[in-house]
């Protein structure tokens, strides 16, 4: 390889390794979801809504390939907000009901109905603020799961950044642990296309490159 290729192929290994930096770090960027129970959570469907500033939201009950999911699975709403469940009409007989010590939302639609278009409506208040599990009684067994969350005072996690494989408490250094590794991986490039342009120009070519035709 000539000189004046190395360097300019080392360069643009240089920016590419930046670029990849740059990319990475705005890949990372996290969101905030309230830190579901694993029952509500694991919720046939799992679609996820951030309802927060509206005055009404409508979960589908009876959703899925099978009718047998709340979709809308996952809702956060503000204090004062209506949320209207209403039946599709799959899946057989449903109904909507907090689960024992699911929460402070006491969710009860009544008996299993299969009307479609039937509606449940319920008013989240300051008493509902927290996190409710809620479920399908007669398909509690087949993951008809659901979960609301009322209010801004509740546990959350940040979801969506880049998985680095660690515990979190190891990043307790002041900027996320991949940002990090991201850096480190940066300067190594760098480094080493620095290592080798310095090599080639004070070396030489390789006796081997650069002569057009075999010998």
């Amino acid at each position: 390889m000539k000189r004046r290729d190395f360097v300019r192929t080392a360069g643009g290994a240089t920016a590419a390794v930046a670029a990849s930096a740059g990319a990475t770090g705005t890949a990372a960027a996290q969101e905030v979801e309230p830190d579901w129970p694993s029952g509500a959570s694991g919720g046939n469907v799992g679609s996820y809504t951030d309802a927060r500033g509206q005055d009404e939201v409508t979960i589908s009950v009876g959703a899925g390939s099978s009718g047998l999911a709340f979709d809308p699975t996952l809702v956060w709403v503000d204090e004062g907000t209506t949320i209207v469940w209403e039946w599709t009409g799959n899946g057989g007989a449903h109904n909507v009901q907090t689960v024992d010590d699911g929460g402070p939302a006491a969710l009860d639609s009544g008996d299993p109905v299969d009307e479609e278009g039937y509606t449940y409506e319920y008013e989240a208040s300051g008493e509902d603020a927290g996190i409710t599990h809620y479920h399908c009684v007669p398909h509690t067994a087949t993951g008809m799961h659901g979960g609301i969350a009322v209010g801004e005072d509740i546990a959350t996690v940040e979801v969506g950044g880049a998985n680095t494989g660690w515990p979190e408490d190891i990043a307790h250094v002041g900027v996320p642990l991949h940002a990090h590794w991201v850096g480190i991986s940066a300067i190594l490039g760098i480094g080493l296309t620095f290592v080798f342009t310095f090599y080639m120009l004070k070396y030489g070519e390789s006796a081997h490159t650069g002569h057009g035709g075999a010998r």
